[in-house]
């Protein structure tokens, strides 16, 4: 059957579609943006990419009548805009009048568990997702998950930060809060088979794991899997400000994240029973289960999404293609040229670079622009990147954006995402036996070019011992 696919590019969305596809479906996807459509799926039979930008009121109508159903995975919780809540009543209600004009049967929507009396704004905005989405004219299925644990969640990068980097933590009171998660594997289950399932026409329920666990339990399970030995002490003089800040710069999450986050694990987070995994033949999972599975994946590098991925887990406010053509004039640039005896080489090195891999030299200057720009406000260097040698158009490579990556032009073009007074690229460039190196940066007023002189001379160092670092033999 046909099936309509939205938040495309996000971390669910990229774990459900090879399921539907490895079943037969046919798939409708929409993007925001044609040129961040996944490799792997291009010229794919199956699959057909639709443009649409659901936070537009001028959405045409572009849909056949041959849709069956629908995902609706569209989710803004880690957007810059703090009224991220009426972004989402705007985009399912968009949503709605598109697929209400079609002859879809079903709506599948995955929410968050909203079963406490006081809902942080975040869960509010899901709940009221939900009614927003409630039509005469198709069926909606609600499922309503709390905290999803596998590889690139958010949630499961966050406590591995956390787990990792602090041996003794000093914690808000919050993290003695009650939670039930569930593993990515039984999410994308039960989003797979409650599809054209009558029995779950207009109702909602909760989606869980058998374990209820308080976070600070969850961070000493995922301590002992990892054989690290952790002190963690609550205190009850944080503030959500403080905390968020805690969290901010501990881990690699955004602040705007952060706030959702701290905003949400206040609010007890315990499912509802029901029937359903019986009803659809699903075995959950424990939290224990579920990390070993994830750091399965991630020493096998087979890491299919991450949350970082999504553009809202940046600053970029436009399309990637409007970034791809590099400015010229009035623009600030650096351009080293070096040649090269191995093309495979140089490439190789070049689709490596950052996160764990570093920046091979002066990765200390770095990591201290990183650090500097998490005291801005913006998202530093701990995003790191999704895989260690691979690369594609829309991936996050610490503070940098990938807009265009093909090892076959030899080309890979960056954009940065840290907090600048300006908008800055970073290309590699082969041409023949030549690397062209160039760093562009296009001022913003009198700021933008005090900023660009006063980092000149550390351009020098890094940007020198980078290129003769990639070309070396």
């Amino acid at each position: 059957m046909k099936i309509l696919i939205t938040g495309t590019t996000g971390y669910i969305a990229k774990r459900l579609i090879p399921v539907l596809l490895s079943q037969k479906h046919e798939l409708v996807c929409c993007v925001r943006d044609l040129d961040r459509i996944p490799k792997d799926y291009i010229d794919h039979p199956q699959v057909q990419f639709l443009e649409i930008d659901f936070l537009s009121d001028k959405i045409n109508d572009l849909l056949d009548d041959d849709i069956k159903a629908a995902y609706y995975l569209i989710h803004s919780m880690s957007s810059n805009n703090s009224n991220f809540d009426e972004l989402e009543k705007t985009c399912a209600l968009n949503f709605k009048r598109l697929v209400e004009k079609t002859n879809i049967e079903q709506v599948l929507y995955l929410s968050g568990i909203t079963n406490d009396e006081e809902l942080s704004k975040h869960l509010s905005s899901r709940k009221q997702v939900e009614h927003t989405l409630a039509s005469e004219k198709y069926a909606l299925t609600t499922l309503k998950a709390g905290i999803i644990v596998g590889s690139g969640s958010a949630s499961f990068e966050i406590i591995r930060d956390l787990t990792e980097k602090l041996p003794v933590m000093v914690t808000p009171k919050w993290l003695n809060t009650k939670t039930q998660p569930i593993g990515i594997r039984n999410v994308i289950e039960f989003l797979q088979k409650s599809l054209l399932k009558k029995e779950l026409y207009n109702i909602s329920f909760d989606i869980y794991g058998p374990d209820i666990l308080t976070y600070k339990k969850m961070l000493l399970i995922f301590a002992r899997k990892r054989k690290l030995k952790r002190t963690i002490l609550t205190v009850p003089v944080m503030t959500p400000k403080l905390s968020s800040y805690w969290l901010y710069f501990v881990t690699s999450t955004s602040y705007r994240l952060a706030i959702s986050l701290v905003e949400s694990m206040k609010v007890e987070v315990v499912a509802k029973k029901n029937n359903v995994a019986k009803l659809l033949d699903i075995q959950p999972i424990s939290y224990e289960k579920a990390v070993e599975s994830a750091f399965d994946a991630i020493a096998q590098n087979i890491l299919i999404s991450s949350w970082k991925d999504s553009v809202i887990s940046g600053n970029m406010s436009k399309k990637v293609s409007k970034h791809i053509n590099v400015p010229h004039f009035g623009c600030l640039k650096d351009i080293k040229i070096s040649s090269f005896e191995s093309r495979k080489k140089t490439l190789n090195k070049i689709w490596a670079l950052g996160g764990k891999n570093g920046w091979y030299r002066y990765t200390i200057l770095w990591k201290i622009r990183g650090y500097i720009d998490k005291l801005v406000g913006g998202i530093g260097l701990r995003r790191g990147r999704t895989h260690p040698t691979k690369l594609q158009t829309g991936d996050v490579l610490d503070f940098w954006r990938v807009l265009y990556a093909s090892k076959k032009e030899g080309r890979l073009l960056l954009y940065a995402e840290m907090k600048l007074p300006g908008e800055a690229w970073l290309e590699f460039r082969i041409v023949k036996n030549k690397l062209y190196q160039r760093a562009v940066f296009r001022p913003k007023g009198l700021w933008g070019r005090l900023y660009w002189y006063a980092v000149l001379p550390f351009h020098s160092l890094i940007f020198n011992g980078l290129i003769k670092s990639i070309t070396r033999p």
